[in-house]
């Protein structure tokens, strides 16, 4: 999906989509002779629309697919793998070795050979199997779309989050404006979870997800502006693209990539963690979970898929903010060129853009795992103290190095 190979990856599945609906206009129109609806039809597939509508659902589906199917699942696998580690344990290890077809195996009693990957579609096909409850007092209408709303908004970042040069659905010009957009929605969710239910325990964790959310999209939105007045653009892959040169060369073999992280970004580059952990409710910032004394905060009353859902969902919106962050700060999917191959004439990274890019999201994912599993959680009054306290002047100061750099060119 790099650029020098697929520039565009809409533009290449719109022409494949054009060949094959070309084919099937020849079909019908092979098939039709003097039957004037069926000529029609093949007239109206051939619509520039119908093929950019066919196209542009073909590659949402290529994304989500990408993103829920491998990275979501690969996400999942290495923070149960991680803390379990961190616990000294071997934590999940259901894989493929553990099926019961293979001639090792004792009968009804499968090994568990393997690193455990498919434990998380065992967790998926579990959940799938068990009842919805709907509580009988609770606003069915809200309980039911809160789930719908905290994936879909998640969803929808992806849509324009590049996972590469050529490998997005939409490049817009304002992308990270939309991307901050499509996070503010999920504490909608959250709060509408925590009311609709009529349970005080999930009332308790809408309200203080509300509070903690509130107070941490503010320095996260001004860490962005500091960010833009350095930059002078919200377009994602021209940030990539500013980042993607040497800043200091140590000798001739080591240079240090002019990634955001090491200028006048860095502290920009902190606030904008620390918010994306409260974001994603990570500890110390799960207090609106908090299951040692809220039970489960507010997804106390889901069960079934719909737990499933919206449990799913915070390690995919992880996977976002280590995306994002990569994006802004480290340099996305810039990196170094060890060789090339040659296809049909075009040079071609050995190592793709999309290794390099997942390789910092890991990374990041790894120490958010690591962080998770090591600190206490923090107070709900500490934790407002540090978002409207700390953050907000800090960010604040961030601008202003910005602007100063900016300034001084």
């Amino acid at each position: 999906m790099s650029a020098p190979l697929i520039p565009n990856l809409f533009a290449v599945c719109k022409v494949l989509v054009a060949a094959i609906i070309g084919i099937v206009q020849s079909i019908i129109y092979a098939l039709s002779g003097p039957i004037p609806p069926l000529r029609g039809l093949g007239d109206w597939l051939g619509l520039d629309a119908v093929i950019t509508v066919v196209t542009y659902l073909i590659v949402v589906t290529i994304v989500v697919l990408w993103v829920t199917v491998l990275n979501l699942f690969t996400v999942m696998w290495v923070e149960r793998k991680l803390y379990s580690r961190l616990q000294d344990r071997y934590g999940i290890m259901i894989s493929i070795w553990s099926l019961p077809f293979w001639p090792f195996n004792r009968v009804h009693r499968p090994t568990h050979k393997g690193l455990g990957y498919l434990q998380n579609l065992a967790d998926g096909v579990k959940l799938i199997q068990k009842e919805n409850i709907t509580p009988r007092n609770a606003d069915s209408a809200m309980f039911h779309i809160s789930p719908v709303l905290i994936a879909s908004s998640t969803l929808m970042v992806f849509a324009v989050l590049p996972w590469s040069s050529g490998f997005y659905v939409a490049n817009l010009d304002l992308g990270i404006l939309f991307i901050l957009a499509a996070f503010s929605l999920a504490p909608l969710g959250i709060l509408i979870a925590g009311y609709a239910a009529n349970n005080k325990y999930t009332l308790v964790g809408g309200f203080r997800a509300a509070a903690m959310l509130l107070s941490y999209s503010i320095p996260m939105v001004l860490a962005v502006i500091a960010l833009v007045v350095f930059t002078g653009t919200l377009d994602p892959v021209k940030i990539v693209q500013q980042q993607d040169r040497p800043l200091v060369a140590f000798g001739t073999t080591l240079p240090l990539p002019a990634w955001y992280v090491f200028g006048p970004q860095f502290l920009g580059f902190l606030i904008f963690s620390v918010a994306m952990i409260a974001e994603m409710e990570r500890v110390p910032f799960d207090i609106p979970e908090a299951e040692a004394e809220l039970v489960e905060g507010w997804t106390t009353e889901y069960s079934g898929m719909r737990f499933g859902i919206v449990f799913a969902f915070k390690w995919l919106r992880m996977l976002a903010a280590c995306a994002l962050i990569s994006i802004l700060y480290l340099g996305g999917w810039s990196g170094p060129v060890f060789t090339t191959l040659s296809v049909g004439g075009i040079p071609v990274p050995i190592v793709p853009e999309e290794i390099w890019f997942l390789l910092r999201i890991y990374f990041l994912a790894a120490f958010f795992v690591v962080l998770s599993w090591s600190v206490p959680r923090v107070r709900i009054d500490q934790i407002l103290n540090i978002g409207w306290k700390r953050l907000i002047p800090y960010s604040l100061l961030a601008i202003l190095v910005a602007a100063g750099f900016r300034v001084l060119g």
